[in-house]
C-alpha cells in the first residue's frame, strides 16, 4: 500500500510540474517557417497548396506592399475553438507571411498558441498548429522575448492600454445579418481605404470575422505600409501581423483597439525611440476612425 501511494504521489507531482512548467514557457507570436533563396510568387503558390492538403481552407490574400504576400487561412477546429468564448471570432483565422529580404524568401505564420491565449479562447489550438508546422515547416518562434499563457490572457502594453477584452464597439445593427450585411456594402465600397481581404463565419454561433486591408486615403497614419515601415524593421519579418481585423458578434461591430492590436503583434517595441510606438502614435486612431466610418459607426464611436 505505502509503494502504491507513493507512486500515486510522484505521479501527481510530476503532473503538475508539467503543467507549471507548460504554464510559464514563453510563446512568441510568430513562427519562422522556412527561409531561403526562391520567388515569392512561387512559393506562395506552394504554401497554398500545402496548407489545402493539411487541410486548410485559405479564404485570402493580398500584398499589402511589394515582395510581401499574406495568406490567411482557417480550419474546423479554428472555427469551433472560436465558438466557445467570448469574442473568440477574433482568433477564427490564422495568417501567413511570405516575405523576400534581400536574396531570400521568408514563410511565416502567427504562432496558433500565442494567439488563442492573447485572445482568451478556450483551447491552445495544438491541432493548428501541428497542421501548419506540417504544411510549412518550422524553425523557430520569433517576434518578442517571449510571455507566458497568463501573460497573454492579461495583456495589455501599459498602464491605461487597452486589454483584449475593451475592443472599439462601432455600431448596433437590428441583427446580426443586417449587421454582416453593412460591413460587407462598407468594404466593398472603399471609400475610407478599408477593403475586405477574407471573411470567416464562426461554427455554431453568430460570429462573423472580417480581415481588411488599410490604404492611404487622405491619411497615412491608418495605411498598412506606413505602419510596418516604421515598427517591422528587423531581419525577419513579421509581416503576419496583417491584415487587421473587425468582428460582427451578434448585432454588433467590434475592432481591437490598435493600442492592443498592434502591441500583442509586437510587444517588445520600445514606447520612444527609433522604429517604436512613438513613430506610430496617430496610428491607433487613424484606424479607429478609418473602421468606424467604414462599419457605418459615427466617426467618434469607440
Amino acid at each position: 500500500m505505502r509503494n502504491i501511494l507513493r507512486t500515486l504521489c510522484l505521479f501527481v507531482m510530476t503532473l503538475l510540474a508539467g503543467t507549471a512548467a507548460a504554464q510559464d514557457a514563453l510563446l512568441k507570436p510568430f513562427v519562422l517557417a522556412s527561409k531561403g533563396p526562391g520567388d515569392v510568387v512561387q512559393k506562395v503558390e506552394l504554401a497554398k497548396a500545402a496548407l489545402t492538403k493539411a487541410g486548410f481552407t485559405v479564404v485570402g490574400s493580398y500584398s499589402p506592399y511589394a515582395n510581401t504576400t499574406i495568406l490567411v487561412v482557417t480550419n474546423d477546429e479554428l472555427r469551433g475553438t472560436a465558438a466557445k468564448s467570448s469574442l473568440g471570432g477574433f482568433g477564427a483565422a490564422q495568417r501567413v507571411a511570405v516575405v523576400k529580404v534581400k536574396d531570400e524568401v521568408q514563410v511565416s505564420y502567427t504562432n496558433p498558441a500565442y494567439l488563442a491565449n492573447a485572445y482568451r479562447m478556450s483551447g491552445e489550438l495544438t491541432d493548428t498548429a501541428a497542421r501548419l508546422q506540417a504544411a510549412l515547416g518550422r524553425i523557430e518562434e520569433f517576434g518578442a522575448k517571449g510571455l507566458t499563457a497568463a501573460q497573454l490572457r492579461k495583456y495589455h502594453y501599459a498602464f491605461g492600454m487597452e486589454y483584449f477584452d475593451e475592443p472599439n464597439e462601432f455600431v448596433a445593427y437590428g441583427s446580426h445579418d443586417e449587421a454582416v450585411k453593412a460591413v460587407e456594402a462598407g468594404l466593398a465600397a472603399g471609400k475610407f481605404g478599408v477593403t475586405k481581404v477574407y471573411r470567416v463565419d464562426v461554427v455554431g454561433k453568430k460570429e462573423t470575422l472580417f480581415g481588411v486591408a488599410m490604404r492611404n486615403n487622405g491619411d497615412m497614419h491608418m495605411d498598412d505600409g506606413y505602419i510596418m515601415n516604421e515598427i517591422d524593421f528587423k531581419d525577419v519579418k513579421s509581416a503576419a501581423h496583417l491584415p487587421y481585423d473587425i468582428l460582427v458578434s451578434d448585432n454588433k461591430v467590434y475592432a481591437p483597439y490598435a493600442r492592443f492590436r498592434i502591441a500583442i503583434s509586437f510587444p517588445d517595441l520600445s514606447m520612444m525611440g527609433a522604429n517604436s510606438f512613438m513613430n506610430i502614435v496617430k496610428a491607433p486612431e487613424a484606424i479607429r476612425r478609418a473602421l468606424a466610418l467604414t462599419v457605418g459607426g459615427k466617426e467618434d464611436a469607440r
